[in-house]
């Protein structure tokens, strides 16, 4: 069914104000194939009929229709500069700071169907077993997987996976260690499923209910979101994070233009940021700059992959011995 202008018009501008996605124009091919079921499903003959049902919806039709227009791209362990970098220096550091902590927390946002949040959680567990007898309880950790899709939070929730996707990016090694066959599908150990918790969540809603982090992954989302949008998660990230915690984002993604509140630095070939004292879009308490673990190194300008790199999957290696301590430098945010 074809959608007109104006129809494309308002329903675009509903999704954008109730999740933050932008669709821009050329995308009225997407409306159409993700909404026409939803549409004759709710007897509607028309998209503007549609828009009419929303507007006056109390939460039902909306959340399918934002499941519907919600991309939800993902694989196991994405990226593999990434996931190096998290498995030979951010995860050290966290496994010796979880000595002395009562709880290291971690955010997987945008979590979409968990596969991000568990392959976090594999790699804790990795590192755990390298340090042998002195590594902290795993119970230590906590990782909370947050999305705006409730079909996606449902599959994430089950920790489910069908031989399709395990394909995408599941090493040998790792499903023969945390995943159990159940009939033709792969379910996700009870030992790693005990450190994430899934929860429905909007990214343009208040941070506070979630509590403070020491890791922040919010990659590959804010691409789909305005640049006032963008500057206003950064700064609410900033917020979130413990003073001397970290937020990673896409290989081609940077805070730069839209906030002061991060500095760069790097880990290996993959770059993270830390909170600054220097504001954001959305005004941020002053922090005062926290030590980089060893290995860590600052950046003058932000690093960029192709998307198939970014796409990737991380080819683990074991652990690297980690370089030496560079003082890091902030970037220069005009």
């Amino acid at each position: 069914m074809a959608i007109t202008p104006e129809e494309f018009k308002n329903i675009s501008q509903y999704i954008h104000d109730h999740s933050g996605i932008t669709i821009g124009p050329g995308k009225e091919y997407l409306v159409e194939n993700r909404l026409t079921v939803l549409l004759v499903q709710n007897g509607c003959e028309t998209f503007a009929e549609l828009h009419k049902k929303l507007l006056a919806d109390t939460g039902a039709l909306r959340s399918k229709v934002i499941d519907a227009m919600t991309t939800n791209e993902t694989l196991w362990f994405r990226d593999a500069s990434f996931f190096n970098a998290l498995s030979d220096y951010v995860i050290p550091d966290l496994l010796r700071k979880a000595k002395t902590r009562p709880k290291i927390r971690i955010w997987s946002a945008a979590s979409s169907t968990g596969q991000e949040a568990y392959s976090v959680a594999m790699l804790i567990n990795e590192g755990r077993l390298k340090m042998g007898a002195s590594a902290p309880p795993l119970d230590k950790f906590s990782i909370v997987g947050t999305d705006i899709s409730p079909s996606s939070v449902f599959i994430a929730k089950a920790g489910r996976y069908s031989q399709l996707a395990i394909s995408r990016g599941m090493k040998k090694e790792f499903l023969e260690r945390y995943f159990v066959k159940n009939g033709m599908a792969y379910e996700v150990s009870q030992e790693i499923r005990s450190l994430v918790e899934f929860k429905l969540f909007n990214l343009k809603d208040s941070y506070a209910p979630l509590g403070t982090f020491d890791l922040v992954l919010c990659r590959n989302v804010l691409i789909y979101f305005t640049d006032e949008l963008k500057g206003e998660i950064y700064g609410k990230i900033n917020r979130a994070l413990q003073k001397d915690g970290l937020l990673a984002i896409g290989a081609s993604e940077s805070p730069r233009g839209y906030t002061k509140a991060f500095e760069q630095v790097m880990y290996g070939g993959a770059a993270m940021y830390k909170p600054s004292g220097g504001g954001g879009a959305v005004a941020a308490a002053p922090r005062a700059a926290a030590p980089a673990p060893a290995g860590a190194r600052a950046a003058s300008a932000p690093t960029a992959s192709t998307d198939a790199a970014e796409n990737k999957p991380a080819t683990l290696r074991p652990g690297l011995r980690n370089k030496p301590l560079l003082r890091p430098r902030p970037l220069n945010n005009k």
